[in-house]
C-alpha cells in the first residue's frame, strides 16, 4: 500500500462546504465517543463498530445537516473511533499508560475519508460526491488500485488529498552489495565504506526565525484575528521546516536503495531516546524514525533486503577485534586498546551493524583491516 498525496485547490464555495462537512464529522466523532464512554459507565461494556455505524441513519432524522455528508465519509468516523478504542485497549492490556481517545475541538478534526467510493479522477479535477469536483495538481497519476482517498487540510489552511493505493513491487536490477548505516547527530548518518551524509539540521537553521513569530504569536490577544494571522505564520515556519526535512530524506533513501542490495540500520527506539532532555531537540530534528520509514518501504517496494540489528554496544565494540571498550558520547574517535586501531567512532558502529546484519543474513563480510 503507498499513498499519493496532491495539493488541491478549492474554490471559496468549495472550500466552505469542505469547512463545513469537517464541522459534521468532527460533531459525529465527538457524539460517537459520548455515546461510547456513557453506555460503558451504565452498562460496563463496549459499543462495537457496527452498533454506531447502523445508527446514523437515525441520527441523520435528528440532525439534517448530516445529510450534506457522503454515507461512506460518516461510516469512516464511526471506524476511526473504533480504531482509537482499539488502540487504547492494546496498550491497557500492554501494560503502558494510555491516553483515553479524546474529544475533537474546533480546528482539531481536519480530514475526511471515503474508504471505497464517492471520489473520481477526471480531466477536470477530482470530483467529489456532495462538494463538487475540485482543482487538483495531479504532478503524476497515481499508481494501482486505488483503495481510499482522503481529503486534509493542513494548519496553514491548505488543502491536500492522499490516494492510498494497492500497488505491485518494483524489482531494481540485483545488486550484491551491502552497506552499515550508523545514524547520529555530528553527522546525520555513516555508512560502512567511510562516507557520510552531513546533517542538515533544518530546525536549527529556522529556529531564530521560528521564534521571533512565536514572540509575536504569543504578544496578539486570544480570540483576535490577528493572533489567528500569527497562528497560520508559525505554522507555515513549521511546514517549511517539515517539506525541507522529508524532501531530503526521500532523495537520500532513495540513494541508498538504488545502489546497494542489503541495507543494514539500527533497530532504534527513538521515542525512549528523546527522553533526554539534552538531546530530544536534536534526536527530533534529525528524523531518524522518519529515514527508517522511508528506507523500509522503497527497499521493500524494489525487492532489497534491509535488516535491522539491534543498536546495543556498536559504537561500543571494536570492528576489528571484537574488544569493548565504554565511551563517553563526547569520544568522536574508536582508540582500540586491545589491537591498537584507530577509527571513526560512527564509523566503527556502522561496520559493526554491517556485520551484525550480515551475519543474520546468512554469511558474514570480512572487516577491513586497518593494522
Amino acid at each position: 500500500m503507498l499513498n499519493f498525496k496532491y495539493r488541491l485547490f478549492p474554490t471559496k464555495k468549495q472550500q466552505t462546504i469542505l469547512s463545513q462537512t469537517l464541522n459534521e464529522c468532527r460533531w459525529l466523532y465527538n457524539h460517537f465517543l459520548e455515546q461510547r464512554k456513557n453506555f460503558w459507565e451504565r452498562e460496563r461494556k463496549s459499543l462495537d463498530y457496527h452498533s454506531q455505524a447502523v445508527s446514523i441513519v437515525k441520527l441523520k432524522q435528528e440532525r439534517e445537516s448530516l445529510a450534506t455528508v457522503h454515507s461512506q465519509v460518516l461510516q469512516n468516523i464511526a471506524m476511526r473511533v473504533d480504531l482509537a478504542f482499539k488502540a487504547f485497549f492494546r496498550r491497557v492490556k500492554a501494560g503502558e499508560k494510555p491516553g483515553y481517545p479524546r474529544f475533537k475541538s474546533i480546528g482539531n478534526y481536519d480530514s475526511i475519508t471515503y474508504p471505497q467510493k464517492g471520489f473520481e479522477i477526471t480531466d477536470n479535477g477530482l470530483k467529489l460526491s456532495k462538494i463538487g469536483t475540485v482543482k487538483i495538481k495531479l504532478h503524476r497519476q497515481p499508481e494501482g488500485k486505488i483503495k481510499t482517498c482522503t481529503i486534509r487540510k493542513s494548519a496553514t489552511g491548505k488543502w491536500y488529498v492522499s490516494f492510498s493505493c494497492e500497488v505491485l513491487p518494483k524489482p531494481l536490477p540485483i545488486s550484491d552489495k551491502a552497506i552499515g548505516i550508523d545514524v547520529g547527530l555530528t553527522s546525520f548518518a555513516t555508512f560502512s565504506d567511510g562516507s557520510k551524509i552531513e546533517n542538515p539540521r533544518f530546525f536549527r537553521k529556522e529556529e531564530k526565525t521560528l521564534v521571533k513569530v512565536q514572540r509575536k504569536l504569543s504578544k496578539a490577544e486570544k480570540g483576535t484575528l490577528e493572533r489567528k494571522n500569527k497562528r497560520k505564520i508559525v505554522a507555515k515556519v513549521h511546514e517549511r521546516i517539515s517539506n525541507k526535512r522529508s524532501n531530503f530524506t526521500h532523495q537520500e533513501t532513495r540513494k541508498i536503495v538504488n545502489q546497494y542490495g542489503i541495507i543494514c540500520i539500527e533497530d532504534l527506539s527513538v521515542n525512549k531516546m528523546v527522553h533526554n532532555h539534552c538531546l530530544s531537540k536534536s534526536i527530533h530534528d534529525a528524523a531518524w524514525s522518519q529515514f527508517a520509514q522511508y528506507l523500509s518501504y522503497k527497499a521493500e517496494s524494489a525487492d532489497r533486503k534491509l535488516i535491522r540489528v539491534n543498536p546495543a554496544y556498536t559504537s561500543q565494540t571494536c570492528n576489528a577485534c571484537g574488544h569493548r571498550e565504554v565511551k563517553k558520547l563526547s569520544d568522536r574517535v574508536h582508540n582500540c586498546s586491545c589491537c591498537g586501531i584507530s577509527i571513526d567512532r560512527d564509523h566503527n558502529a556502522s561496520l559493526n551493524i554491517l556485520r551484525l546484519g550480515t551475519q543474520s543474513f546468512g554469511f558474514a563480510i570480512e572487516a577491513p583491516s586497518y593494522l
